[in-house]
Protein backbone atom coordinates (compact mmCIF):
# COMPACT_ATOMS: atom_id res chain seq x y z
CA UNK A 1 0.00 0.00 0.00
CA UNK A 2 1.36 3.32 -0.90
CA UNK A 3 2.14 5.93 1.50
CA UNK A 4 1.32 9.48 2.65
CA UNK A 5 -0.20 12.15 0.44
CA UNK A 6 0.41 9.47 -2.23
CA UNK A 7 -2.11 6.80 -0.76
CA UNK A 8 -5.89 7.84 -2.95
CA UNK A 9 -8.87 6.95 -0.88
CA UNK A 10 -12.33 6.76 -1.94
CA UNK A 11 -15.51 7.08 0.71
CA UNK A 12 -19.06 5.90 -0.98
CA UNK A 13 -21.60 7.56 1.30
CA UNK A 14 -20.90 11.35 2.80
CA UNK A 15 -23.38 10.72 5.31
CA UNK A 16 -23.06 10.80 9.38
CA UNK A 17 -20.06 8.06 9.59
CA UNK A 18 -18.78 9.05 5.87
CA UNK A 19 -18.34 12.20 5.79
CA UNK A 20 -16.13 12.35 9.49
CA UNK A 21 -14.38 9.18 8.04
CA UNK A 22 -13.39 10.80 5.10
CA UNK A 23 -12.07 14.01 6.43
CA UNK A 24 -10.26 12.41 9.51
CA UNK A 25 -8.26 10.59 6.67
CA UNK A 26 -7.61 13.69 4.96
CA UNK A 27 -6.08 15.08 7.50
CA UNK A 28 -3.38 12.43 7.72
CA UNK A 29 -2.54 14.09 3.99
CA UNK A 30 -4.17 10.91 1.66
CA UNK A 31 -5.94 12.34 -1.33
CA UNK A 32 -10.01 11.61 -0.54
CA UNK A 33 -12.58 11.64 -2.61
CA UNK A 34 -16.39 11.16 -1.19
CA UNK A 35 -18.81 9.97 -3.52
CA UNK A 36 -22.50 10.75 -2.89
CA UNK A 37 -25.82 10.25 -4.92
CA UNK A 38 -27.32 13.57 -3.66
CA UNK A 39 -25.95 16.61 -5.78
CA UNK A 40 -26.50 18.99 -2.73
CA UNK A 41 -23.91 17.00 -0.54
CA UNK A 42 -21.53 17.12 -2.90
CA UNK A 43 -21.78 20.81 -3.63
CA UNK A 44 -21.98 21.48 0.37
CA UNK A 45 -18.43 19.33 0.83
CA UNK A 46 -16.72 20.87 -2.09
CA UNK A 47 -17.61 24.50 -1.12
CA UNK A 48 -15.78 23.60 2.18
CA UNK A 49 -19.26 23.38 4.66
CA UNK A 50 -20.89 20.70 5.94
CA UNK A 51 -24.64 19.00 5.43
CA UNK A 52 -25.02 17.38 9.26
CA UNK A 53 -24.56 19.10 12.62
CA UNK A 54 -21.61 17.33 14.00
CA UNK A 55 -18.95 19.04 16.86
CA UNK A 56 -16.02 20.46 15.36
CA UNK A 57 -16.84 18.70 11.37
CA UNK A 58 -17.30 22.11 10.23
CA UNK A 59 -13.83 23.63 10.68
CA UNK A 60 -11.88 19.50 9.54
CA UNK A 61 -13.97 19.50 6.37
CA UNK A 62 -12.97 23.43 5.37
CA UNK A 63 -9.55 22.60 6.69
CA UNK A 64 -8.80 19.50 4.52
CA UNK A 65 -10.42 20.75 1.49
CA UNK A 66 -9.03 24.12 1.24
CA UNK A 67 -5.67 22.11 0.96
CA UNK A 68 -7.11 19.95 -1.39
CA UNK A 69 -7.38 16.73 0.61
CA UNK A 70 -10.57 16.35 0.34
CA UNK A 71 -13.47 16.76 -2.23
CA UNK A 72 -17.03 15.25 -3.27
CA UNK A 73 -18.44 13.87 -6.57
CA UNK A 74 -21.20 12.06 -7.96
CA UNK A 75 -19.19 9.42 -9.62
CA UNK A 76 -16.71 6.60 -8.63
CA UNK A 77 -12.86 7.18 -9.37
CA UNK A 78 -9.83 4.55 -9.01
CA UNK A 79 -8.13 4.64 -5.62
CA UNK A 80 -5.84 2.13 -3.44
CA UNK A 81 -8.34 1.60 -0.80
CA UNK A 82 -12.35 2.47 -0.78
CA UNK A 83 -14.70 2.54 1.89
CA UNK A 84 -18.70 1.73 2.18
CA UNK A 85 -20.31 4.00 4.28
CA UNK A 86 -23.55 3.29 2.98
CA UNK A 87 -26.96 2.68 4.82
CA UNK A 88 -28.16 -0.65 5.76
CA UNK A 89 -31.66 0.04 6.04
CA UNK A 90 -34.55 -2.94 7.49
CA UNK A 91 -37.25 -3.75 5.22
CA UNK A 92 -41.10 -3.68 6.71
CA UNK A 93 -41.10 -6.77 7.39
CA UNK A 94 -37.80 -6.19 9.32
CA UNK A 95 -35.49 -8.34 7.35
CA UNK A 96 -32.03 -6.33 6.48
CA UNK A 97 -31.89 -4.60 2.94
CA UNK A 98 -28.19 -4.28 1.76
CA UNK A 99 -28.91 -3.11 -1.95
CA UNK A 100 -27.30 0.37 -0.88
CA UNK A 101 -24.10 -2.06 -0.02
CA UNK A 102 -24.25 -4.19 -3.08
CA UNK A 103 -24.81 -1.26 -5.45
CA UNK A 104 -21.63 0.77 -3.88
CA UNK A 105 -19.60 -2.73 -4.21
CA UNK A 106 -20.98 -2.76 -8.01
CA UNK A 107 -19.72 0.35 -8.85
CA UNK A 108 -16.37 -0.26 -7.15
CA UNK A 109 -16.27 -2.93 -9.35
CA UNK A 110 -15.82 -0.64 -12.89
CA UNK A 111 -12.11 0.77 -11.47
CA UNK A 112 -10.92 -2.14 -9.21
CA UNK A 113 -7.01 -3.18 -10.14
CA UNK A 114 -4.59 -5.36 -8.25
CA UNK A 115 -3.63 -4.30 -5.01
CA UNK A 116 -6.43 -2.25 -4.10
CA UNK A 117 -8.06 -2.72 -0.48
CA UNK A 118 -12.70 -2.95 -0.02
CA UNK A 119 -13.27 -2.22 3.57
CA UNK A 120 -17.05 -2.50 4.48
CA UNK A 121 -18.30 -0.25 6.96
CA UNK A 122 -21.98 0.03 6.85
CA UNK A 123 -23.57 -2.14 9.94
CA UNK A 124 -24.66 -5.58 8.02
CA UNK A 125 -26.06 -8.79 8.56
CA UNK A 126 -23.45 -11.66 9.07
CA UNK A 127 -22.10 -12.62 5.29
CA UNK A 128 -22.32 -9.36 3.67
CA UNK A 129 -18.69 -8.86 3.22
CA UNK A 130 -18.48 -12.22 1.89
CA UNK A 131 -21.41 -11.26 -0.44
CA UNK A 132 -19.48 -8.17 -1.50
CA UNK A 133 -16.59 -10.08 -2.51
CA UNK A 134 -18.48 -12.98 -3.83
CA UNK A 135 -20.21 -10.17 -5.84
CA UNK A 136 -16.38 -8.76 -7.07
CA UNK A 137 -15.70 -11.78 -8.35
CA UNK A 138 -18.60 -11.98 -10.78
CA UNK A 139 -17.92 -8.62 -12.05
CA UNK A 140 -14.54 -9.06 -12.29
CA UNK A 141 -13.52 -12.62 -13.27
CA UNK A 142 -9.86 -11.03 -14.38
CA UNK A 143 -9.22 -10.55 -11.23
CA UNK A 144 -8.47 -13.38 -7.96
CA UNK A 145 -10.73 -12.23 -5.22
CA UNK A 146 -10.24 -13.38 -1.92
CA UNK A 147 -12.39 -16.37 -0.93
CA UNK A 148 -12.68 -17.16 -4.57
CA UNK A 149 -9.47 -18.28 -5.78
CA UNK A 150 -6.62 -20.08 -5.29
CA UNK A 151 -3.43 -18.81 -4.00
CA UNK A 152 -2.69 -14.89 -3.00
CA UNK A 153 -5.65 -12.77 -3.93
CA UNK A 154 -4.79 -9.62 -6.42
CA UNK A 155 -7.29 -7.28 -3.54
CA UNK A 156 -8.00 -7.52 -0.02
CA UNK A 157 -11.65 -7.16 0.86
CA UNK A 158 -12.53 -6.63 4.28
CA UNK A 159 -15.03 -5.48 7.31
CA UNK A 160 -14.59 -2.89 9.73
CA UNK A 161 -17.41 -1.42 11.49
CA UNK A 162 -17.50 1.94 13.02
CA UNK A 163 -18.31 2.60 16.76
CA UNK A 164 -18.76 5.79 17.64
CA UNK A 165 -20.99 7.94 19.62
CA UNK A 166 -22.52 10.96 17.53
CA UNK A 167 -21.20 14.54 19.06
CA UNK A 168 -17.90 12.76 19.58
CA UNK A 169 -17.48 11.04 16.48
CA UNK A 170 -14.21 12.79 15.27
CA UNK A 171 -12.87 12.10 18.70
CA UNK A 172 -14.20 8.34 19.06
CA UNK A 173 -12.72 7.68 15.26
CA UNK A 174 -9.38 7.97 15.79
CA UNK A 175 -9.37 6.93 20.11
CA UNK A 176 -11.64 3.99 19.45
CA UNK A 177 -10.62 0.50 19.36
CA UNK A 178 -11.06 -1.15 15.99
CA UNK A 179 -12.58 -4.66 14.96
CA UNK A 180 -11.29 -5.12 11.48
CA UNK A 181 -12.59 -8.42 9.80
CA UNK A 182 -10.89 -9.66 6.42
CA UNK A 183 -12.50 -12.24 4.01
CA UNK A 184 -8.91 -13.94 4.71
CA UNK A 185 -6.40 -13.42 7.35
CA UNK A 186 -4.29 -11.89 4.81
CA UNK A 187 -7.22 -9.26 4.23
CA UNK A 188 -7.75 -8.57 7.60
CA UNK A 189 -3.56 -7.42 7.67
CA UNK A 190 -4.49 -5.58 4.49
CA UNK A 191 -6.78 -3.23 5.93
CA UNK A 192 -5.19 -3.01 9.43
CA UNK A 193 -2.57 -1.21 7.46
CA UNK A 194 -4.89 1.14 6.59
CA UNK A 195 -6.14 1.73 9.61
CA UNK A 196 -3.57 2.31 11.63
CA UNK A 197 -3.00 5.40 9.24
CA UNK A 198 -5.36 7.10 11.79
CA UNK A 199 -6.97 4.96 14.47
CA UNK A 200 -5.11 5.83 18.07
CA UNK A 201 -6.89 3.00 20.01
CA UNK A 202 -5.99 -0.88 19.41
CA UNK A 203 -7.05 -2.17 15.78
CA UNK A 204 -7.88 -6.23 16.22
CA UNK A 205 -7.86 -8.67 12.99
CA UNK A 206 -10.49 -11.50 13.24
CA UNK A 207 -12.41 -13.06 10.46
CA UNK A 208 -15.38 -10.78 8.91
CA UNK A 209 -18.18 -12.87 9.87
CA UNK A 210 -16.98 -12.02 13.80
CA UNK A 211 -16.68 -8.81 12.86
CA UNK A 212 -19.73 -8.48 11.74
CA UNK A 213 -21.71 -10.23 14.24
CA UNK A 214 -19.64 -8.10 16.96
CA UNK A 215 -21.33 -5.11 15.92
CA UNK A 216 -24.41 -6.05 15.71
CA UNK A 217 -23.88 -7.57 19.49
CA UNK A 218 -22.85 -4.61 20.94
CA UNK A 219 -26.31 -2.70 19.83
CA UNK A 220 -27.99 -5.49 20.98
CA UNK A 221 -26.51 -5.29 24.37
CA UNK A 222 -27.70 -2.21 24.68
CA UNK A 223 -31.31 -2.56 23.15
CA UNK A 224 -31.73 -4.98 25.63
CA UNK A 225 -30.72 -2.85 28.69
CA UNK A 226 -32.51 0.00 27.95
CA UNK A 227 -35.25 -2.49 26.96
CA UNK A 228 -35.39 -3.67 31.16
CA UNK A 229 -35.19 0.33 32.16
CA UNK A 230 -38.36 1.10 29.79
CA UNK A 231 -39.80 -1.59 31.13
CA UNK A 232 -38.87 -0.90 34.96
CA UNK A 233 -40.28 2.83 33.97
CA UNK A 234 -43.54 1.49 32.40
CA UNK A 235 -44.15 -0.97 35.87
CA UNK A 236 -43.16 2.80 38.34
CA UNK A 237 -45.68 4.43 36.43
CA UNK A 238 -48.22 1.96 37.33
CA UNK A 239 -47.59 1.78 40.68
CA UNK A 240 -47.42 5.55 41.15
CA UNK A 241 -43.68 5.54 41.76
CA UNK A 242 -40.89 7.60 40.84
CA UNK A 243 -38.72 5.23 38.49
CA UNK A 244 -35.59 7.27 38.12
CA UNK A 245 -35.50 7.14 42.37
CA UNK A 246 -35.73 3.50 42.36
CA UNK A 247 -33.08 3.38 39.23
CA UNK A 248 -30.84 5.75 41.19
CA UNK A 249 -31.50 3.74 44.61
CA UNK A 250 -30.89 0.31 42.70
CA UNK A 251 -27.48 1.40 41.17
CA UNK A 252 -25.94 1.78 44.56
CA UNK A 253 -25.63 -1.99 44.50
CA UNK A 254 -22.19 -2.42 43.55
CA UNK A 255 -23.53 -5.01 40.61
CA UNK A 256 -26.17 -3.25 39.27
CA UNK A 257 -26.26 -0.41 36.35
CA UNK A 258 -29.84 0.05 35.40
CA UNK A 259 -29.99 2.37 32.56
CA UNK A 260 -31.96 5.77 32.02
CA UNK A 261 -35.65 4.56 30.28
CA UNK A 262 -36.62 7.17 27.63
CA UNK A 263 -39.65 7.52 25.14
CA UNK A 264 -38.21 4.63 22.89
CA UNK A 265 -35.28 3.64 21.16
CA UNK A 266 -33.82 5.62 18.15
CA UNK A 267 -30.81 6.30 15.65
CA UNK A 268 -29.44 4.14 12.63
CA UNK A 269 -27.60 1.70 15.40
CA UNK A 270 -29.40 0.25 17.85
CA UNK A 271 -33.15 0.44 16.87
CA UNK A 272 -32.23 -1.55 13.31
CA UNK A 273 -29.03 -3.51 14.14
CA UNK A 274 -30.53 -5.82 16.82
CA UNK A 275 -33.60 -7.38 13.52
CA UNK A 276 -30.70 -8.32 11.59
CA UNK A 277 -29.73 -11.22 14.51
CA UNK A 278 -32.69 -11.91 14.47
CA UNK A 279 -33.68 -12.25 10.87
CA UNK A 280 -30.58 -14.03 10.78
CA UNK A 281 -32.18 -16.51 13.45
CA UNK A 282 -35.51 -15.83 14.37
CA UNK A 283 -35.55 -19.18 16.44
CA UNK A 284 -32.92 -18.33 18.93
CA UNK A 285 -33.30 -14.69 19.11
CA UNK A 286 -36.64 -14.68 21.71
CA UNK A 287 -35.44 -11.52 24.37
CA UNK A 288 -33.67 -9.97 21.37
CA UNK A 289 -37.01 -9.72 19.56
CA UNK A 290 -38.66 -9.03 22.62
CA UNK A 291 -36.35 -6.06 23.50
CA UNK A 292 -37.09 -4.38 20.26
CA UNK A 293 -40.77 -4.75 20.90
CA UNK A 294 -40.76 -3.32 24.59
CA UNK A 295 -38.83 -0.62 22.97
CA UNK A 296 -41.08 0.05 20.27
CA UNK A 297 -44.19 -0.25 22.42
CA UNK A 298 -42.48 2.25 24.76
CA UNK A 299 -43.26 4.66 21.93
CA UNK A 300 -46.93 4.08 21.64
CA UNK A 301 -47.30 3.84 25.53
CA UNK A 302 -45.67 7.54 25.37
CA UNK A 303 -48.37 8.59 22.71
CA UNK A 304 -51.05 7.30 24.73
CA UNK A 305 -50.62 8.70 28.07
CA UNK A 306 -49.97 12.01 26.48
CA UNK A 307 -52.83 11.85 24.75
CA UNK A 308 -54.60 11.22 27.36
CA UNK A 309 -53.21 14.18 29.36
CA UNK A 310 -53.62 16.44 26.91
CA UNK A 311 -57.46 15.26 26.04
CA UNK A 312 -57.88 15.69 30.11
CA UNK A 313 -57.12 19.23 29.41
CA UNK A 314 -59.43 20.98 26.69
CA UNK A 315 -57.66 23.73 24.89
CA UNK A 316 -54.58 23.52 26.49
CA UNK A 317 -51.37 24.31 23.90
CA UNK A 318 -48.91 21.61 24.29
CA UNK A 319 -44.90 21.67 23.65
CA UNK A 320 -43.30 18.67 22.46
CA UNK A 321 -39.69 19.24 23.33
CA UNK A 322 -37.55 17.92 21.00
CA UNK A 323 -37.31 15.57 18.03
CA UNK A 324 -33.81 13.87 17.36
CA UNK A 325 -33.20 10.43 18.36
CA UNK A 326 -30.49 12.07 21.24
CA UNK A 327 -29.58 14.79 22.87
CA UNK A 328 -27.81 17.77 20.91
CA UNK A 329 -27.42 16.13 17.52
CA UNK A 330 -29.39 17.02 14.44
CA UNK A 331 -30.16 13.39 13.81
CA UNK A 332 -33.80 12.38 13.34
CA UNK A 333 -32.99 8.67 12.05
CA UNK A 334 -35.54 6.23 14.08
CA UNK A 335 -36.51 8.79 16.56
CA UNK A 336 -38.76 8.08 18.84
CA UNK A 337 -39.15 11.79 20.08
CA UNK A 338 -40.37 12.75 16.13
CA UNK A 339 -42.58 9.26 16.01
CA UNK A 340 -44.30 10.68 19.45
CA UNK A 341 -44.59 14.76 18.66
CA UNK A 342 -45.86 13.20 14.94
CA UNK A 343 -48.65 11.12 16.20
CA UNK A 344 -49.90 13.77 18.41
CA UNK A 345 -49.48 16.24 16.09
CA UNK A 346 -51.80 14.63 13.87
CA UNK A 347 -54.12 13.50 16.91
CA UNK A 348 -54.75 17.46 18.28
CA UNK A 349 -53.68 19.42 15.03
CA UNK A 350 -52.51 23.26 16.13
CA UNK A 351 -52.69 22.64 19.80
CA UNK A 352 -49.05 20.92 19.34
CA UNK A 353 -45.87 23.22 19.03
CA UNK A 354 -42.61 21.69 17.91
CA UNK A 355 -39.41 22.65 20.46
CA UNK A 356 -36.51 21.46 18.10
CA UNK A 357 -33.26 23.89 18.13
CA UNK A 358 -31.41 21.87 15.74
CA UNK A 359 -33.72 21.89 13.05
CA UNK A 360 -34.90 25.34 10.93
CA UNK A 361 -38.05 23.29 9.84
CA UNK A 362 -40.24 20.66 10.61
CA UNK A 363 -39.79 17.51 8.74
CA UNK A 364 -41.90 16.71 6.16
CA UNK A 365 -43.95 14.18 8.16
CA UNK A 366 -45.55 16.99 10.18
CA UNK A 367 -47.02 18.20 6.31
CA UNK A 368 -51.08 18.81 7.09
CA UNK A 369 -50.66 18.36 10.55
CA UNK A 370 -51.20 22.41 11.63
CA UNK A 371 -48.31 21.41 14.31
CA UNK A 372 -45.84 24.86 14.33
CA UNK A 373 -42.15 25.05 15.20
CA UNK A 374 -41.21 27.44 18.26
CA UNK A 375 -37.90 28.20 19.99
CA UNK A 376 -37.93 27.23 23.72
CA UNK A 377 -38.44 30.62 25.02
CA UNK A 378 -41.90 30.72 22.91
CA UNK A 379 -42.92 27.41 24.09
CA UNK A 380 -42.43 28.68 27.91
CA UNK A 381 -44.49 31.70 27.05
CA UNK A 382 -47.84 30.09 25.03
CA UNK A 383 -47.72 26.63 26.63
CA UNK A 384 -49.35 24.87 29.18
CA UNK A 385 -48.34 21.54 28.78
CA UNK A 386 -44.69 20.28 28.27
CA UNK A 387 -44.02 16.66 26.88
CA UNK A 388 -40.11 16.36 27.33
CA UNK A 389 -38.97 13.82 24.24
CA UNK A 390 -35.40 14.58 24.00
CA UNK A 391 -32.45 16.02 26.99
CA UNK A 392 -31.02 18.39 25.08
CA UNK A 393 -28.72 20.85 27.06
CA UNK A 394 -31.16 23.51 26.28
CA UNK A 395 -34.22 21.69 28.00
CA UNK A 396 -32.23 20.81 30.66
CA UNK A 397 -31.17 24.39 31.72
CA UNK A 398 -35.19 25.63 32.26
CA UNK A 399 -35.12 26.51 35.85
CA UNK A 400 -38.18 25.19 37.93
CA UNK A 401 -39.34 28.79 38.34
CA UNK A 402 -40.28 29.31 34.42
CA UNK A 403 -42.21 25.92 34.43
CA UNK A 404 -43.58 25.47 38.15
CA UNK A 405 -47.11 26.24 36.67
CA UNK A 406 -46.84 23.92 33.46
CA UNK A 407 -48.38 19.86 33.36
CA UNK A 408 -45.21 18.16 32.43
CA UNK A 409 -44.89 14.81 30.90
CA UNK A 410 -40.92 14.12 31.37
CA UNK A 411 -39.95 10.71 29.95
CA UNK A 412 -36.65 11.58 29.71
CA UNK A 413 -36.22 12.47 33.70
CA UNK A 414 -34.39 15.73 33.48
CA UNK A 415 -36.33 18.06 35.63
CA UNK A 416 -36.78 15.24 38.71
CA UNK A 417 -37.33 18.79 40.59
CA UNK A 418 -40.54 19.51 39.28
CA UNK A 419 -43.30 19.18 41.64
CA UNK A 420 -45.89 16.66 41.18
CA UNK A 421 -49.62 15.44 42.74
CA UNK A 422 -51.07 12.07 43.11
CA UNK A 423 -50.85 10.34 39.73
CA UNK A 424 -54.90 10.33 39.25
CA UNK A 425 -54.03 14.27 38.83
CA UNK A 426 -50.36 14.40 37.49
CA UNK A 427 -48.51 17.32 36.93
CA UNK A 428 -45.46 14.96 36.06
CA UNK A 429 -46.29 11.70 34.81
CA UNK A 430 -42.82 9.58 35.34
CA UNK A 431 -41.94 7.87 31.67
Amino acid sequence: MVSGSELKVCVLGLGYIGLPTAAVIARTGAQVVGVDVHQHVVDTVNSGKVHIEEIDLDGLVSGVVARGNLRASLDIEPAEVFVIAVPTPFRDDHTPDIGYVLKAATAIATVLKTGDVVVLESTSPVGTTEQVAALLGQLRPDLKIPGHCAGSADVAIAYCPERVLPGRILVELIDNDRVIGGVTPRCARKALQFYRRFVRGACVTTSAKAAEMTKLSENAFRDVNIAFANELSMIAEKMGVDVWEVIRLANRHPRVNILSPGPGVGGHCIAVDPWFLVSAAPERTPLIRTAREVNDGKILHVVDTASSMIAAHPGAKVGCLGLAFKANIDDFRESPALKVARELAHRFGDRIAIVEPYAAALPDAFAGSGACLIDVDSALEACDILIVLVDHDVFRSIPLDERADKLVYDTRGIWQDQPRSLPAEPLRLVG
